[in-house]
């Protein structure tokens, strides 16, 4: 199969040491994200082009919105509520308090208003991970261990199939998921990118079903078929995609947030753009991001 290529630009604004967790809100038509070591909430508002940026008191891994114009973020010591001017609430869950070097990372809500998030070990890479699934009267539940960097959690839309990459094991895998139980079952190999020189860091579904992801240090974000077929390839002047997201109007719009930690000097200096946003134009659009519903 013959692939795409795609560009994309970049939005001027605030480069992020390590931006992640990009989400689109259909209300307000801004796309949400953070710098996870910064830390920092960031706004961009595309009818002012303006991006506003919120000090986090500790490193963040992700962010969900909620069924109101409140967020959840996902840091170190657990989930919190937050506001969207950066101030941080009561914590609604800390299921990891007997693992002082783990900290959360990639989330993502279902459909059915979960909080699908998951941890990782923040001083080395060992698997003491786990994906959790925060639910309803705030209820957190462990879905699966042996997690060392989690990442590309994303749903299909008919919410039969959960997306999942351990970024260190350079795997993406598939589960059937029930999305009235929030159970997961039939673990099996979607993608295997060992030797690939990117890993696969965040992931966003299209409307038509396929995978975007993010290829951390391999400079592309790529779309793969339900078949596991990579059809489209979105070349990036930075070697560090983190994750992506629809956004726009009409949900047409591929949002990507990108990291400039642990380049060198002559690395920066060869991508001035390293920690940029950037957005794309990929012929296809996205679906509404699920809120967490308590």
């Amino acid at each position: 199969m013959s692939k795409t290529m795609l560009s994309a630009e970049p939005i001027a604004g605030p480069r992020s040491i390590l931006g992640e967790s990009p989400v689109w809100c259909d209300v307000r038509q801004q796309l949400l994200f953070v710098d996870s070591r910064a830390p920092a909430l960031r706004i961009y508002d595309p009818a002012s082009g303006r991006i506003s940026s919120h000090e986090l008191p500790e490193t963040t891994g992700s962010i969900c919105l909620t069924r109101t114009d409140q967020l959840l973020v996902a840091m170190t010591s657990g989930i919190f509520a937050l506001s969207r001017d950066g101030v941080v609430g009561s914590r609604v869950a800390a299921p990891e308090t007997d693992r002082p070097d783990n900290r959360f990372n990639d989330g993502r809500c279902d459909r059915a208003g979960r909080f699908i998030v998951g941890t990782m070990n923040d001083k080395a890479r060992l698997p003491t991970g786990s994906l959790w699934q925060l639910g309803r009267a705030n209820e957190c539940r462990a879905l699966f261990d042996d997690v060392i960097v989690p990442n590309s959690i994303a749903f299909s839309p008919d919410d039969r199939l959960m997306y999942f990459a351990d970024t260190y094991r350079h795997t993406i895998h598939l589960f059937d998921y029930d999305i009235d139980s929030g159970q997961l079952r039939n673990r099996r190999l979607f993608s295997d990118m060992n030797g690939w020189p990117g890993r696969p860091d965040g992931s966003q579904i299209d409307a038509d079903g396929c995978l975007w992801n993010a290829e951390y240090a391999g400079g592309r974000v790529v779309r793969y078929t339900p078949a596991g077929i990579i059809d489209k390839i979105i070349t990036l002047p930075v070697s560090q995609p983190t994750s992506c997201t629809f956004g726009g109007r009409n949900l047409d719009e591929l949002y990507i947030t990108t990291a400039s930690q642990r380049l060198s000097a002559d690395q920066l200096k060869a991508e001035p753009l390293a920690g940029a946003v950037f957005v794309a134009n990929p012929g296809v659009s996205g679906i509404p991001e699920g809120r967490y519903q308590p």
